[in-house]
């Protein structure tokens, strides 16, 4: 092996520290070399469900640049959600170590996804000659990198266009953000095989087989309160399901709806109808799981909305506040939002209308339609 420059070794597994395979000398010759080719980072730090929707741009990467090692940095609290993506390389959670290996690196694209004054600051400070998306100005604004990003820039600042005139979806505008290809492609969410498995298992151990499983995702990010139904409008929604055998119904949510998925289950405890709690505390990975197993999903626009999205499931989303216009449920599932209310939606964190997007939610209707959808599982379990 010759001696290497300080460019390095363009190969997507030289590390620099260590044999790339154990016992496996690392010589020019290697049978193993694959360069990496184009080297893009994409800058997302938003929240878990904003970081799952933006997977679905993956695939637009790879068909317009095939030969090419992605790199993802998010926060932690994210990092979950790329673990095992067959089509990133390298996932680093947003911290001052990280920040500082991306910095001394050169990277051929920067995909800016966020609109903070963090993410684009260090983005701004990055050796990169093509950043796509959001940087920083040098008077500290938050700025579009590219022409492409003038319209999702727009968005942010002009609420008509955005709560009464846009009709695009996310990753619509998006890949027009940073000039890729839209096909309409999907999210990308990948499970192990322990995780198969542990699915098939729990499904066998909550006796779910042969039924329609119906899962209530019960929360929403404690950032925006305000996009829940209350624990009354859930239990009244699991008592219009009573009476059928065929259906057992799933609450899910994260660590901070222990109690209300608790409250729930007591409230309903008393209708003919299966109701499973499930465990809200063994992690973002096992939470995952507990949503596959669900064949229906009930939720509001939130992560679990996006998870259930990821999941190729059916997905019946109420809106309140959040643009329904900009979520793609990939024509699996309906949306439920109110059109007679011109403050909705507004993305307020307090209301002064007593929420009436979310009191105003049509239960019946919901129901109808989980009712329309298991039946038609009857017809056709396939």
């Amino acid at each position: 092996m010759t001696a290497i420059d300080e460019r390095g070794r363009d190969c997507r597994y030289f590390n620099g520290y260590k044999p790339c395979f154990p016992g496996e000398a690392c010589t020019e010759r290697c049978a193993r070399h694959a360069p990496m080719g184009t080297r893009i980072l994409i800058v997302n730090l938003d929240a878990m469900g904003d970081v799952l929707m933006t997977t679905a741009q993956l695939a637009a990467i790879k068909r317009a640049y095939p030969l090419s090692f992605i790199v993802w940095v998010t926060h932690p609290s994210a990092a979950a959600l790329l673990a095992h993506n067959p089509l990133i390389d390298r996932v680093y959670p947003w911290n001052d170590e990280s920040r500082l290996v991306l910095a001394a690196q050169h990277f051929d694209i920067v995909l800016s996804a966020d609109k903070s004054a963090p993410a684009c600051a260090f983005v701004a400070s990055l050796d990169c000659g093509d950043v796509r998306g959001f940087t920083l100005s040098r008077l500290g604004q938050i700025i579009p990198a590219n022409p492409e990003a003038d319209y999702n820039f727009r968005l942010g600042l002009d609420d008509h266009l955005k709560f009464r005139v846009n009709q695009r979806t996310g990753q619509d505008i998006l890949a027009e953000t940073w000039k890729l290809p839209y096909e309409r492609d999907a999210y990308i969410l990948a499970l192990t095989p322990e995780e198969e498995a542990h699915i098939e298992a729990t499904r066998d151990a909550w006796k779910l087989r042969g039924r329609t499983v119906v899962g209530l995702n019960t929360g929403c990010s404690e950032l925006f309160p305000n996009k829940k139904m209350t624990v009354e409008q859930h239990v009244h929604l699991i008592r219009l399901l009573a009476g059928r055998g065929d259906l057992a119904v799933l609450l899910l949510g994260g660590r901070e709806d222990t109690a209300r998925n608790a409250e729930i289950a007591a409230g309903a405890g008393d209708a003919d109808i299966t109701v499973i709690s499930t465990p809200t505390t063994e992690g973002l990975r096992r939470g995952i799981c507990h949503e596959a197993l669900a064949d229906i999903v009930v939720t509001g626009d939130s992560f679990g909305m996006h998870l259930a999205i990821a999941l190729g499931k059916h997905v019946l989303a109420w809106f309140g506040l959040s643009c329904w216009t900009e979520i793609d449920l990939y024509d699996r599932g309906e949306k439920f939002f109110l059109t007679d209310l011109p403050c909705s939606p507004c993305w307020k964190r307090a209301c002064p209308y007593n929420l009436e997007c979310i009191s105003g939610i049509d239960l019946p209707r919901i129901a109808s339609s989980i009712l329309t959808f298991a039946d038609s599982r009857l017809k056709d379990p396939s």
